[in-house]
C-alpha cells in the first residue's frame, strides 16, 4: 500500500497495489497492521457503511461530536464521488478549511478521514456506490451536519443548483454556529 499525505494534517490517500490480468483484478483494501504501521497509532475501526446513491446526489457533511467522535476510511466500490471533508478540529491551524478528492472504483483509492472532520460527498458518475469504515459506532444525539453550501467552507461542488439532498442535509448548521459549540466544548 502506498500512503500520500494531503495538504490538511491528517488527511490520507491509500492506493493498494493492485494485481491485474485477463481475469480480472485482486488488491488487499485494508490492512489494519500495515495501516497501524503507517500512522504508528492505533487505530480500530468498528463499523462498515455502505450506501448507493444516483448523480448529483450530496450527503452530508456529516460530523460526531466527542465522545462518538468517528475517524473514515472511504472507498467507492462502483462509480465516481467528488468526496469533501471541513476541518473541525478545535485547535487546529486549518480549522474551517476544506479539502476535496476524486475517488473512483477505477483508482481503488481509499480516502482516509481522521476523526474531527465533518465529511460528505456529491455523485459525479451515473450512480456511485460508496463503503467506508468508521472508528465508532454511528450515534444520532451526538452527529451534526454542516451545511453543505457555507461559503466559509470554499467548497466547489460539481452540481451546487440543484444536488439531490436529503431533508437532514439541507438543514445543516452554518460554520460559524458549528465553530461556537466546538469551542464550548471541554471548556
Amino acid at each position: 500500500m502506498d500512503f500520500k499525505k494531503l495538504s490538511i494534517e491528517g488527511l490520507l490517500i491509500v492506493t493498494p497495489q493492485v494485481y491485474q490480468d485477463d481475469r480480472g483484478y485482486f488488491f488487499e483494501s485494508f490492512n489494519q497492521k500495515e495501516f497501524n504501521s503507517y500512522l504508528r497509532k492505533e487505530v480500530d475501526f468498528v463499523q462498515d457503511n455502505q450506501s448507493k446513491s444516483s448523480r448529483d446526489t450530496l450527503r452530508g457533511l456529516h460530523f460526531q461530536k466527542a465522545p462518538n467522535a468517528q475517524g473514515k476510511l472511504v472507498r467507492v466500490i462502483d462509480g465516481e464521488i467528488f468526496d469533501v471533508v471541513v476541518d473541525l478540529r478545535k485547535e487546529s491551524k486549518t480549522f474551517g478549511h476544506s479539502l476535496s478528492v476524486i475517488l473512483t472504483s477505477e483508482s481503488f483509492q481509499a480516502f482516509y478521514v481522521p476523526e474531527g472532520f465533518a465529511h460528505g460527498f456529491q455523485v459525479i458518475s451515473n450512480t456511485a456506490t460508496v463503503f467506508y469504515k468508521t472508528t465508532d459506532f454511528y450515534n444520532t444525539e451526538t452527529e451534526v451536519t454542516l451545511a453543505w453550501n457555507d461559503s466559509e467552507t470554499k467548497i466547489n461542488w460539481p452540481n451546487s443548483v440543484s444536488p439531490n439532498l436529503s431533508k437532514k442535509d439541507s438543514n445543516g448548521l452554518c460554520l460559524k454556529t458549528l465553530k461556537k459549540e466546538i469551542q464550548g466544548e471541554n471548556s
